[in-house]
């Protein structure tokens, strides 16, 4: 097997370990590789992306209500991933409160929750529930009913198509902050962003790219990973004027943010098509 195939293989085992809550090591050299590999990140949204769109699929099928195929998929999805992410969004939300460079960068330090952790949790948690739940209403209407009294699986399938797209862009967004943010201290971010570059974020682009036709002929899926891009590129944005760089949380939040906007955007694309 040809080395590139082995770092590859050890970066996706490293993204894996990391990313998610999943029986897989990130030790030793599959760390390092990860470090070095931003495409790995993509990759890992298709896993999560599958596993989370599983039981969405599976309500729909059955016909159950939106509300609770929704559910089901935001438990399911925090169930793979953990909620290191959502750690990161809280503290970048305390930060956002203060006024200061300095203060933002001691805030993120801190390990005491106010209030900008608790509005940006709580907007980032209900957000997501809510994108959901629009995909999963959008997937239920175009189902006709049960599977077993006569319906389609064709609009259950968009929807888990699009929850899987919106999971494929949010991790784009950690590999483009990856390769476009300067980090401010040691750790995770200066991890990543000491050893990638900006052309290192073709292979994530790349990789990500087939998540656009998970829809088929609607726009939801190209849409979606569209808006987690830009999402993502606004956060780096948005660190690099009020925090000077990036770190840990600024991937945290990235992603959170990323995944909240590819559902939403995704959703109206949907229904505007």
């Amino acid at each position: 097997m040809p080395p590139t195939r082995v770092r590859l293989r050890q970066a996706v085992r490293g993204a894996l370990g990391f990313l998610t809550r999943l029986p897989v090591s990130h030790e030793g050299r599959a760390w390092v590789a990860f470090q070095g590999t931003p495409l790995a990140f993509p990759v890992v949204g298709y896993v999560v992306g599958i596993l989370a769109a599983l039981p969405l699929l599976a309500f729909l099928a059955v016909g159950a209500p939106a509300p609770v195929a929704a559910a089901a998929t935001l438990a399911t999805l925090y169930l793979v991933t953990g909620i290191n992410h959502l750690d990161g969004l809280a503290d970048c939300g305390d930060a956002a409160a203060v006024h200061t460079v300095e203060r933002r960068r001691e805030v993120l330090k801190d390990t005491t929750t106010g209030v900008g952790a608790l509005a940006a949790v709580g907007i980032g948690l209900a957000g997501t529930a809510l994108g959901l739940l629009a995909v999963a209403e959008l997937g239920g209407r175009g189902a006709g009913g049960p599977l077993l009294r006569g319906g389609t699986l064709a609009a259950p399938l968009r929807a888990a198509g699009l929850v899987v797209a919106a999971e494929v862009g949010a991790k784009l967004g950690m590999a483009a902050v990856a390769c476009l943010g300067t980090a401010i201290t040691d750790g995770f971010g200066a991890a990543f962003t000491g050893r990638a570059t900006p052309g290192l974020l073709v292979g994530p682009v790349v990789v990500a790219l087939p998540a656009a036709l998970l829809t088929g002929l609607s726009p939801a899926a190209p849409v979606a990973l569209l808006a987690a891009f830009a999402t993502a590129l606004l956060v780096v944005r948005w660190a690099r004027a009020r925090l000077d760089g990036v770190n840990g949380d600024v991937f945290g939040a990235a992603n959170e943010l990323a995944r909240l906007a590819a559902l939403h955007a995704g959703a109206v694309a949907w229904v505007l098509a």
